[in-house]
């Protein structure tokens, strides 16, 4: 399928590189491009391979009638110029999982996460309940590793955990897994869709292709993944608070076919959010035959995800955590909602144009908040209707200088920015990782 092909790569990054590295294996002819100068080292290491990398502000002129296919970032939206073009060229415009997915054997176990909030904790959980299960287990997509780097690596009859981003689903067409989970759907992304139901209707598509021989996993909970899941064609099981779903919990445990696996008092992790990710994680493994001691076993010992609500340190009777991947309101109140204590909030970063005050119901515990990036000025406004107190500032640099002066013993400091990382860092992990190295230069 990708062998004497002319393709162009839109977007360099991470994706765009691995994908760039496979496919030069198969006598494709290759562009990368991207606006953003890249690695040099990268960018040689291509080259050396025969692949034509070129940083332009003027990708347009670069493509024609002669391409066989785009591949393009997740990110980058369907306006873009070079994505409209090549739609009227009838250039197929696909993404780096898409492509490495042909390169899979058939018989590959393909397990697929999605959701607006807690795929990485569901996608993480089940990769280490197989992993403590099965030889060769593989985890990537939306994180960690891209696809195409290991794709090849992969042999007939292994596992393979991928999470998967709206972004990515919309450029897939053939791509299909044995089990689909599904964790919830939330207003989100609506910059890059074009209204709440095109979003869902992107969700959806991690169930194309699939036949009754096809497992879902949908939380009953969630009224929109209830609702845009009716008329799929998988066999859909379901999970939520309720005892008659295949898993449940109460103030005991966590439950599956009606069997107590564990004791919420056993389970680092916590919250309802949390109990959520472990139960669509447990049915999915479920079905490859993982046992109770094993799910037991992972989850005694499982801390979390980084960059989810992840504990950093307590200097001076303050305690700081990175929630660095809460780039929406949603993932912001979960956050929020977590803690008893005075709560110092960072937030800010990439104006995707939704509401602040869909944190309203959440900020009770907050004592103040400090914000930078593309939003202070909206996030400004928003704490001046709640009559909170806001320190503005341009940088997450500056925002931590401004929480050293005004911090006090029995505080959490929490970076929950509730916005996309885009306008001042590469990927939400920078942000992350800038707000910890900040905290332990304290």
């Amino acid at each position: 399928m990708f062998e004497n092909k002319k393709i162009f790569i839109l977007g360099m990054a991470r994706s765009g590189y691995e994908a760039a590295k496979l496919l030069s294996d198969y006598n494709n002819e290759i562009i990368v491009t991207d606006g953003k100068e890249q690695d040099s080292s990268l960018v040689s290491e291509l080259e050396s391979l025969g692949v034509k990398v070129i940083i332009t502000g003027d990708q347009l002129s670069l493509l024609d009638d002669s391409f066989d296919y785009v591949i393009k970032n997740p990110g980058i939206k369907y306006d873009n110029p070079v994505v409209v073009k090549a739609k009227e060229l009838g250039i197929k415009v696909i993404n780096e999982v898409e492509m490495a997915y042909s390169f899979l054997d058939k018989s590959v176990n393909i397990i697929g996460v999605t959701g607006s909030n807690g795929k990485t904790t569901t996608t993480t959980l089940i990769s280490e309940f197989m992993k403590n299960s099965f030889d060769n287990v593989y985890l990537g997509g939306n994180i960690g590793i891209p696809l195409s780097n290991f794709v090849r690596d992969i042999k007939p009859n292994s596992y393979l955990v991928l999470e998967i981003s709206d972004h990515q689903l919309c450029d897939m067409y053939d791509f299909k897994t044995n089990v689909s989970v599904l964790t919830n759907i939330t207003p989100t992304h609506l910059d890059f869709h074009k209204s709440y139901e095109v979003y869902q209707m992107t969700k959806k598509k991690i169930f194309n292709n699939h036949t009754s021989d096809d497992l879902a996993v949908i939380n009953k909970d969630d009224e929109v993944s209830m609702k845009i899941t009716d008329d799929i064609k998988s066999t859909k099981v379901y999970y939520g608070h309720d005892k008659t779903n295949l898993a449940y919990y109460d103030e005991e445990g966590i439950y599956y076919d009606g069997k107590l696996v564990i004791k919420l008092d056993d389970i680092i992790l916590k919250g309802k959010h949390n109990y959520q990710n472990i139960m669509g994680a447990i049915i999915a493994v479920k079905k490859y035959g993982v046992t109770d001691e094993v799910i037991k076993k992972v989850l005694k010992e499982f801390k979390g995800v980084e960059h989810r609500l992840e504990y950093v340190d307590t200097i001076n009777g303050v305690t700081y955590y990175n929630d660095s991947k809460a780039t929406n309101c949603v993932s912001t109140i979960t956050a929020l909602n977590s803690f008893n204590q005075p709560t110092i909030l960072l937030l800010g970063g990439y104006d995707r144009g939704h509401s602040f005050h869909d944190l309203d119901d959440s900020m009770k515990n907050v004592k103040c908040v400090v914000c930078f990036g593309e939003t202070k000025n909206r996030i400004e406004e928003f704490c001046n209707d709640l009559n909170i107190k806001c320190y503005k500032n341009d940088t997450l640099k500056e925002a931590m200088n401004v929480v050293k002066d005004i911090c006090t013993p029995g505080d959490v400091v929490l970076l929950s920015p509730a916005c996309a990382s885009w306008d001042q860092y590469d990927r939400f992990e920078d942000r992350g990782d800038e707000f910890k190295n900040l905290v332990r230069e304290r």
